[in-house]
């Protein structure tokens, strides 16, 4: 014969409903568990904490709450505001995205040499602290002696590559007797954190669209190596100056600023993506170009398509921090405050990285600088600077200018 018994708790439980998942109080939690002591030991069982039956109900609270918190937290992998891991990237593979992997610092160097020199892609430079870095496109040295190539630094992560830094021709190219950089590098980054991936996978929506503005942005970030991207049509029967550096960009004419990656990926994103019949050439000084081949849909007299896009230069800039000076700052505050500022610069921090045609505030940093030490560090000010002479609070980019830093130029100081 079979005995069916019923069991019942005083606990509550977790709640489903168009709200999400909702969990109790631990309080709820705590006092659930206690009434279930007394149903077990009767009514006259203390429910004073210090006994057995109330530590018994603590350790029994505990273990709900950390279940549910659990429950809670897998619940909220499956949101793409809260997702992480490999939930992350199950919900980037439904948009055909994978997170990327960490890249290498990307610096726009100044070659030097014979006039009309080729310099291929995937030349090597070596910078003074020995990383070797490639040149991401093919170049050639003009008639001023000069070539501004793009390089990318062979060993991933947020390496920095100050101004002045890249100066050794690594693998010689006949032809090609120097190379300097004037600015710092964009540094690269470990694999893609969780903020970075879920901004890119809401850029992205679109890329799986085709004849699209939108379409054109979502597949050139998603190129390997490729550090930010900017891309505006104009629609309208006039030519438009857009931006601080009032780039102009004649009718019918799309514009896109592509900072590193390599030029076939870039064109073939363009060949794919870009509306037919929109023109790209827009005569930036920093403009480059690249020359698709259609041998798909044709077995001779291949149709040839010519891109045209701009390298943004690359713009320096200066963070002057003043602290008010006391004798319990922290030993390490300078570096503390350089690497705090150069993840929010960058966006590890969680919020927006400095981006091409962006305006920076120096409020970005308050946040991360404060909390270096919240009780002893007072900010006087935090100015920026393009020229490390002329300081304010905010800094406005062009659309063909893209912003760098490096803790060179970072400078803290404190005053009475």
């Amino acid at each position: 014969m079979t005995t069916t018994t019923t069991v019942s708790t005083a606990v509550p439980s977790m709640t489903f409903s168009t709200e999400g998942i909702t969990a109790p109080d631990l309080i709820d939690v705590l006092n659930g568990s206690l009434t279930d002591a007394q149903t077990a030991y009767g009514t006259d069982a203390s429910t004073d904490l210090t006994t057995p039956q109330g530590q018994y109900a603590m350790v029994e609270t505990a273990i709900v709450g950390d279940k549910n918190d659990q429950l809670l937290a897998f619940a909220n992998m499956i949101n793409p505001d809260y997702s992480s891991g490999r939930f992350q990237d199950a919900i980037g593979q439904m948009y055909f995205i994978d997170r990327n992997p960490a890249t290498g610092t990307t610096v726009t160097a100044t070659c030097t040499g014979l006039v009309d020199t080729d310099i291929p892609s995937g030349s090597y430079a070596q910078d003074t602290s020995g990383y070797i870095y490639y040149s991401t496109a093919d170049a050639t040295i003009g008639s001023d002696g000069t070539a501004s190539v793009v390089f990318t630094n062979s060993s991933t992560g947020p390496i920095e590559c100050a101004a002045g830094t890249l100066t050794t021709i690594y693998q010689a190219v006949t032809g090609w007797s120097g190379i300097t950089n004037d600015a710092a590098g964009v540094l690269g980054s470990e694999e893609e954190s969780r903020n970075n991936f879920e901004w890119r996978r809401r850029q992205m929506v679109t890329a799986n669209s085709k004849n699209t503005i939108e379409a054109l942005y979502a597949a050139l970030l998603g190129i390997t190596d490729v550090t930010d991207v900017y891309v505006f049509s104009n629609n309208t029967t006039t030519v438009i100056s857009k931006g601080s550096t009032a780039v102009s960009i004649p009718v019918g004419t799309a514009y896109i600023a592509v900072y590193g990656g390599d030029s076939s990926d870039v064109a073939d994103a363009f060949y794919n993506k870009l509306n037919p019949g929109c023109a790209t050439e827009c005569s930036t000084s920093n403009e480059t170009s690249y020359t698709v081949t259609d041998d798909t849909n044709y077995t001779s007299n291949y149709p040839e398509y010519t891109y045209y896009w701009t390298v943004p230069t690359t713009i320096p800039v200066y963070v002057n921090v003043t602290l008010e000076s006391n004798d319990y700052l922290p030993q390490d505050l300078t570096s503390s405050v350089q690497s705090i500022i150069l993840e929010a610069f960058n966006g590890e921090d969680g919020g927006t990285r400095a981006r091409i045609g962006s305006t920076i505030y120096a409020g970005r940093y308050y946040g991360g600088v404060q909390d270096i030490d919240q009780q002893n560090i007072n900010i006087l000010s935090i100015e920026l600077s393009t020229d490390n002479s002329t300081f304010s609070t905010s800094l406005e980019f062009g659309i063909d200018e893209i912003p760098t830093l490096s803790s060179s130029n970072i400078t803290v100081s404190l005053s009475s």
